[in-house]
């Protein structure tokens, strides 16, 4: 296994377009629809990161800014952002774009978890990640306090000891005191 990755090594991009099957009522593109396109880009994300077997471990949120419509173009990036000892977070953003409009908008962005596992399903190690560039750093800094509040909301992790979560309270008190 290499020791550790560059970003851009397992990014995934993937393109779908939305039709009549895909749509709710609204003629737009259904929710779970979007968010089973975005867990396979995520995967092979994932699965080139670790050249692996992955599963599902969380997706923190989806953050629904617009609506796809039928015919629409959806592009869906992901990019890992950070590992840990199996597991790997991947950040999204998904893009919807009207052809004959010429027009693309920026619709969805989310954060998965996933965790590498063998053909028994046990989890193994995955190379760290090497960010380069300050967008790339942010999110690699920014990673762990997302997996510490991922790890305290499902009570896994004592609040106390999510140390990254507290030192941004801490310098908030230290700000306004």
């Amino acid at each position: 296994m290499t020791e550790k990755k560059y970003v851009r090594e397992s990014q995934a991009t993937m393109t779908e377009m939305v039709l009549p099957n895909d749509t709710n009522t609204l003629n737009n593109l259904m929710g779970g629809k979007l968010m089973h396109w975005m867990d396979i880009v995520a995967a092979i994300c994932a699965q080139r990161h670790c050249n692996n077997i992955v599963v599902t471990a969380s997706v923190d949120n989806i953050s629904f800014k617009n609506p796809i419509a039928l015919g629409n173009v959806v592009t869906l990036n992901a990019q890992i952002t950070r590992a840990f000892t199996t597991s790997m977070e991947i950040f999204l953003e998904v893009y919807a774009e009207d052809i004959p409009a010429n027009s693309k908008l920026l619709t969805h962005r989310a954060f998965f978890t996933f965790v590498a596992v063998d053909k028994s399903g046990r989890p193994v190690k995955v190379p760290e990640v090497t960010p380069v560039g300050k967008e790339e750093e942010e999110r690699y800094q920014g990673a762990l306090r997302r997996r510490q509040l991922r790890l305290v909301l499902a009570k896994r992790m004592d609040p106390q000891d999510a140390t990254e979560l507290k030192s941004l309270f801490d310098l908030e008190k230290s700000e306004n005191g």
